[in-house]
């Protein structure tokens, strides 16, 4: 695993339990040509991982390998120690992998409360347990579990892909882009969703492009760069690391920026 580079000073923890782990990634769409050059990635129990870095860097890609819709070249990806490399999706989520789709993540002709039972077509025996689990820890899905899916908002059809994913109860959740296309304000409420599965005991490894709010929540980040971990570290020491920032996060050194002016003027009006 590659060690945390000089733009955290923070090793990736030194431990044996990992829930998920990529090792030396070579992994792409075509023969001979790779987007994943070397990648690498460790969750823990509890962890919740945030993806970030510029576009084109691999961080979908990576997310895919891991699930089996990226052919792996080189390189291994393990499940609670066991090696799941190239395993077929179907396979990976009777495992213990979830995973949510940035786009076509739901069943748009299906209900909502169809969605949910399609998550769970191999154990239908704890159908009812998880419908229940689902309705507590999303409600507003419940009230409308009537509703075809292809009606939902943006923010809505996120939380029904989130759900399905969880039907099964998995002991990781892989999040490809969850904020994508969202107001403001569904993006906050997607980040404080995710973080509450996160906090029921399921381990997160979401890429992001709000790359500030990703830092904000996530215990660990890793910055991705033309196939290859390059940063890696807390995320709140990534968020501020001048490197990272310079390199990596133009709008994150903006709002950094912006919110250093604000707190100036603010200063100002007050002396």
């Amino acid at each position: 695993m590659t060690q945390s580079t000089e733009a955290a000073g923070v090793a990736t923890p030194d431990r044996d339990d990992a829930v998920i782990e990529a090792k030396d990634i070579v992994a792409g769409y075509l023969p001979g040509v790779n987007i994943l050059d070397g990648c690498s990635l460790v969750a823990y129990p509890g962890e919740m991982i945030g993806i970030i870095g510029p576009n084109g860097a691999g961080k979908s890609t990576l997310l895919k390998a891991m699930f089996g819709l990226v052919r792996v070249h080189s390189g291994q990806v393990t499940l609670n120690g066991n090696d799941i490399t190239n395993l077929k999706a179907n396979r990976l989520v009777e495992m213990g992998v979830g995973f949510v789709p940035q786009t076509n993540n739901v069943f748009p002709t299906l209900t909502i409360e169809e969605n949910l039972r399609m998550g769970l077509y191999m154990r239908p025996k704890k159908l009812t347990e998880r419908l229940a689990a689902m309705w507590d820890l999303f409600p507003v899905l419940h009230d409308r579990r009537n509703q075809r899916a292809g009606a939902l908002s943006g923010g809505e059809r996120q939380s029904l892909a989130m759900a399905r994913a969880l039907m099964m109860e998995p002991s990781v959740l892989l999040l490809d882009e969850p904020s994508a296309g969202l107001s403001p304000v569904r993006q906050d409420e997607t980040f404080l969703r995710t973080r509450h599965i996160n906090k029921t005991g399921v381990c997160v490894v979401m890429v992001e492009q709000n790359a500030r709010r990703c830092l904000q929540i996530c215990d660990r980040g890793y910055v991705l760069d033309q196939g290859k971990d390059a940063y890696t570290g807390t995320g709140r020491e990534l968020a501020k690391d001048p490197k990272v920032i310079a390199l990596y996060l133009g709008t994150l050194a903006e709002d950094v920026n912006k919110e250093r002016d604000d707190q100036g003027a603010a200063h100002e009006g007050t002396a």
